[in-house]
């Protein structure tokens, strides 16, 4: 519950309840907060008992923090039905790029073989030979 909370927090809001409350009221408001949060946790605790009767017995095995959706995603990723662990380590990510750019380069050969064989086909990779003229009014 504090796992955020720093010593130095810690002791800054024990004096400043001292001094708001008072070293008598303070007890009885400690008790209070706890009680609250005591029937706050009761309340919960019955919304989600009462959730998972109406659901039914086939979602027996339904977690609450499943709804959060990064929790769902890495409970899916984990799942070893999908296989997905066998494609991710079967994955090589240099292989696969060595072959997409060797068929690229092996594409960007022929094109170039071909557009020149035939006059109709623009050259996309060649680079013009002047440079537009520059428009000192138009910057």
């Amino acid at each position: 519950m504090f796992n955020d909370i720093g010593p130095l927090e810690l002791v800054t809001l024990i004096v400043l309840a001292v001094l708001v409350f008072g070293p008598d009221k303070l007890p009885k408001v400690i008790q209070d907060v706890m009680r609250t949060v005591r029937k706050i946790r009761e309340f919960s605790e019955s919304a989600k008992q009462d959730i998972r009767q109406e659901l039914g017995p086939e979602f027996k095995d339904f977690e609450f923090e499943d709804l959060n959706p990064k929790t769902f995603i890495r409970k899916q990723l984990d799942n070893d039905e999908l296989g997905l662990k066998e494609i991710r380590n079967g994955f090589d990510l240099k292989k696969e790029m060595a072959e997409v750019t060797d068929a690229v380069h092996s594409r960007e050969s022929e094109s170039s073989s071909s557009s020149s064989a035939s006059g109709d086909r623009v050259d996309m990779t060649k680079k013009p030979d002047e440079r537009p003229p520059y428009d000192a009014d138009a910057t």
